[in-house]
C-alpha cells in the first residue's frame, strides 16, 4: 500500500452501496444551499474584509504576546483580478485521481 493508494479490496453490500448514493444526493443538496447562502454574504463579506483591514491599519494586531504591530496600507494584500471567493467543497475519492475509475 502506497502513501496515494490506501484502497483495499473489500466486498460491499449492495444495500450500503444504495445508502452511499442516498447519502451523497443529500450532500449535495446541502452543498447547493450552502454555496448559494455563501454567494448571498457576498457583498457582507467585502465589507467584513475592509473592516478587518481598517482595523489591522489603525489599531494593529497583537504579533506575540504584548507586542502590537500595524501594518501600512502598502502591506494589504490585493485581491487578484478576476478572482472570487468561492466555497470549496470535495467528497469521497473524487478527489484522489488514483482512485477515480474505481466502482
Amino acid at each position: 500500500m502506497t502513501f496515494l493508494n490506501k484502497y483495499i479490496e473489500h466486498d460491499v453490500p449492495e444495500e450500503v452501496k444504495a445508502w452511499i448514493k442516498e447519502e451523497i444526493a443529500a450532500q449535495e443538496v446541502r452543498f447547493a444551499r450552502i454555496e448559494r447562502e455563501m454567494e448571498d454574504l457576498a457583498g457582507q463579506r467585502e465589507l467584513w474584509y475592509q473592516e478587518f483591514f481598517d482595523r489591522i491599519t489603525t489599531m494593529g494586531f497583537n504579533m506575540d504576546g504584548d507586542d502590537k504591530i500595524k501594518l501600512q496600507p502598502g502591506q494589504l494584500p490585493v485581491k487578484p483580478e478576476g478572482c472570487e471567493d468561492r466555497v470549496v467543497w470535495e467528497h469521497g475519492v473524487d478527489s484522489d485521481p488514483a482512485l477515480k475509475d474505481r466502482d
